[in-house]
């Protein structure tokens, strides 16, 4: 029974990268603040912000010039956004923030600007009601969940597909090195290494489900029952 829910559990999980990012026709139709941002052109975007524009305008995905900046990893005109006003912990339509959007392009130095800049680690966004840090860990972006974590992320998150980072890291993870390095963070950081799933199976029994041998050495190591 637990091996059929977590078939049709991947079967319904999200893809690798949910967000969706300015296309090229939207960066053409752009203009003003997101015509800036989409450039990084942080010199354009004071002058704009001067000139009396607003700073969240947003268009037709609800993404504010921050998100598009955050998208095209341009720091500079990310900070000079920030610097001006720009709200750090705007949700885009599909309630994405920067911080979520830098954690899913593993774009190390663009989350940093966000959280140096006020952005929540511990927000809820996506459609999964999850975190940055559990978007991170499906990826198998160690270093982005280590900042992540660092910031107080919340480290036992569970999202509407009944999964924390931790396990997350395990069921949409190719057990290679990356993800074992996710799941190492998790587990330093003292993340609840028998905190089950729907059907009652733990880390450890996904771990070895899976064949990921390593992840779930570690698990054992941790006390993973």
């Amino acid at each position: 029974m637990r091996f059929l829910f977590l078939v049709a559990a991947l079967l319904l999980a999200p893809p690798a990268v949910a967000q969706i990012p300015p296309n090229q026709a939207e960066v053409a139709a752009y203009r003003s603040l997101h015509a800036a941002a989409a450039k990084g052109d942080a010199a354009e975007i004071a002058r704009l912000i001067a000139a009396g524009e607003k700073v969240d305008a947003v268009d037709g995905h609800r993404r504010t010039p921050l998100h598009v900046a955050a998208h095209f990893g341009h720091q500079a005109a990310a900070q000079a956004l920030l610097k001006s006003g720009a709200n750090p912990n705007a949700l885009d339509a599909q309630k994405y923030d920067i911080v979520t959007i830098a954690a899913v392009n593993n774009d190390v130095p663009m989350l940093k600007v966000a959280l140096a800049g006020g952005c929540n680690p511990k927000a809820i966004t996506s459609p999964y009601q999850g975190t940055a840090l559990i978007a991170a860990a499906h990826l198998g972006h160690a270093e982005v969940v280590r900042v992540l974590i660092a910031a107080g992320a919340p480290l036992d998150h569970v999202n509407n597909l009944g999964w924390t980072a931790l396990i997350e890291s395990i069921v949409l993870g190719d057990g290679g090195r990356n993800h074992a390095d996710t799941l190492a963070a998790l587990v330093k950081a003292d993340a609840n290494v028998n905190l089950a799933d729907r059907s009652g199976a733990t880390p450890l029994t996904l771990a070895r489900a899976r064949g990921f041998a390593e992840m779930a050495r570690i698990l054992e190591a941790a006390g993973a029952k």
